[in-house]
């Protein structure tokens, strides 16, 4: 309903001056530029999240330093 209002380019036109007057003109390139940075501080966390868990995968094969069970019986 409210969305169609801004559907073409008259709407994008009416949104942009909406947001100049609430904002104002300085405050729109502060919000701009922390957006990206948060963008790009979320993608950075992505990425290394993304690498521990490649580095951090459980292998099938157990390492050659892990100490044999002598418990049991031969």
């Amino acid at each position: 309903m409210l969305l169609a209002a801004f559907d073409g380019p008259d709407g994008i036109i009416v949104l942009v001056i909406v947001l100049v007057l609430i904002f104002g003109g300085t405050a729109i390139p502060k919000l701009a530029r922390n957006l990206g940075s948060a963008k790009t501080e979320f993608e950075k966390g992505l990425k290394a999240s993304k690498t521990d868990a490649e580095t951090s995968a459980p292998t099938d094969t157990p390492p050659a330093s892990a100490p044999k069970d002598t418990d049991t019986p031969s």
